[in-house]
């Protein structure tokens, strides 16, 4: 292991090289700071009450549990003392102005994966750091593509807790130290391997989805038999936080595409908190992060909570699924005589 540091030490030490950044230091801080008081409350499972009690609002395509809500009051809490002038958030319809002359502007999904929290599933929580723009109390600060993010990151609370951030400066990995509540390093600068040979994404839809997403999983799945000469494993948690975290540690591709069903045409992660968080860790970790046909990071938001499709992680393999995209037919097997005509495809 590589200069072995807590978070303070690493945020310290990027300060140091330039003061300006002192803000956004503080407020990934604070976030870090809110994570450790959700993992507490995440830990405690049953012991802490009904997590997983729905509370009558629908957050997006799914309904509000009471984790959601909890873990959004936290995250509230930690900012209040940081150069916040407003925060954006899965569980609020509208932004919240905390320091009208803040300047900074933080979009988070308080627990992604919330559906999962009675099965003891990894849950997490994911953050977007933005620069503020004068008069964006309103929320337009929020309408920024995901490139401007001055950092960004997300944590797991799994079989130990991690905290992963990047400051645009590559991405780093923390790990919680149970006894001192500190966020360790543990993982330096990673480089998420350019090839790999495991995909997640959920099968279930496969009859709902465009052709060319049909196409590249018809090729996984046939494996050295198949046109891409090499056996593929699928893995799937449904929090995408924690498919995300296997990728960094050791590659693989994650899928999320936009589908026929009701509510899922234009995508399913949220573009502003999830999609442009995730999408900015894994760049910085040398992985790749598109719509399918467009960089994530080069989106422009038209609303806060806002869907898109995703394909994110290992560089190589994400560009072949945006070339199945783009090419007519692609390079899968399947014959075009007997594509489906999709609603994606004109």
């Amino acid at each position: 292991m590589t200069d072995v540091i807590d978070l303070a030490e690493y945020l310290a030490r990027w300060v140091d090289r330039n003061p300006e950044r002192e803000p956004v230091a503080e407020t990934v801080t604070a976030l870090a700071r809110a994570t450790i008081a959700i993992e507490a409350l995440v830990g405690q499972g049953p012991l802490a009450g009904a997590m997983n009690a729905t509370t009558g609002k629908q957050s997006g395509i799914d309904q509000q549990k009471k984790i959601d809500v909890l873990a959004n009051d936290i995250l509230i809490k930690s900012l209040r003392d940081c150069a916040v002038s407003c925060f954006a958030s899965e569980e609020m319809d509208n932004p919240l102005q905390i320091h009208a002359g803040g300047s900074l502007a933080v979009a988070v999904d308080p627990i992604d994966g919330s559906s999962n929290i009675d099965a003891n599933v990894p849950v997490g929580t994911i953050f977007s750091i933005l620069p503020a723009l004068a008069g964006g109390g309103d929320g337009s600060s929020f309408m920024q593509p995901g490139r401007n993010q001055r950092a960004a990151g997300f944590a797991v609370y799994g079989p130990y807790t991690t905290f992963v951030v990047s400051v645009g400066a590559g991405t780093q990995i923390f790990t919680l130290d149970p006894e001192t509540k500190k966020f360790i390093r543990t993982s330096y600068s990673v480089a998420i391997p350019l090839i790999t040979t495991e995909f997640a994404i959920n099968s279930s839809n496969y009859r709902h989805w465009e052709d060319c997403v049909r196409i590249y999983v018809d090729d996984l799945l046939q494996g050295r038999d198949g046109p891409r000469g090499k056996d593929f494993n699928m893995r799937w948690t449904a929090t995408p936080v924690s498919d995300i975290y296997r990728i960094l540690a050791r590659g693989g591709i994650f899928l999320y595409p936009a589908d026929l069903r009701d509510g899922y045409t234009a995508g399913r992660l949220r573009l502003v908190y999830e999609a442009n968080p995730l999408a900015f860790v894994i760049e910085q970790a040398g992985g790749g992060a598109s719509t399918g046909r467009t960089r994530i990071l080069d989106v422009e938001p038209r609303s806060l909570h806002q869907h898109t499709p995703i394909v994110a992680g290992s560089k190589a393999e994400v560009d072949y699924v945006v070339r199945l995209h783009h090419e007519p037919h692609g390079p899968g097997e399947r014959s075009p005589l007997f594509g489906r005509r999709g609603l994606f495809r004109t």
